[in-house]
């Protein structure tokens, strides 16, 4: 009676270019490069995104930062992310954010008065800045 299993050899098989140890020595140098601008953005190095959304809703309210609040919203972010949040409403400036911690993107943007009338909902923090 024959042998039903299935041998795979234990030895695996390589590449027959003797070139291939400097190719993979700069494949290496180009993933950690890669793997460390990743890093630095989830670690909240990188600037706050806004979404098209976003940049449609302050255009259409004329409402603008400059690098000053820009690093302001990039500070409290980083401090939300480091508490946990996931989504949250920043409050600076008298102007509503409704942002993604965990993309750092601004979803929505309004102004103290269209933000008076409406609910905020699915958020699970909020800063006043």
């Amino acid at each position: 009676m024959a042998d039903q299993r299935i041998f795979f050899p234990s030895q695996p098989l390589l590449p027959a270019d003797n070139h291939s140890s400097a190719r993979s020595t700069l494949n290496r140098r180009n993933q950690q490069e890669d793997f460390a601008s990743i890093l630095s953005n989830m670690t909240g190095k990188g600037r706050v995104a806004f979404s098209q959304h976003a940049q449609a809703r302050m255009q259409e309210r004329q409402l603008s930062f400059d690098d000053a609040q820009l690093a302001q919203l990039d500070d409290t972010v980083s401090r939300l992310a480091q508490k946990g949040a996931r989504e949250a409403l920043i409050y600076l400036n008298d102007i509503a954010l409704v942002v993604s911690v965990t993309n750092r993107t601004v979803i929505t943007a309004m102004d103290g008065t269209s933000a008076k009338d409406n609910l905020f909902m699915n958020i699970d923090s909020a800063a006043i800045i």
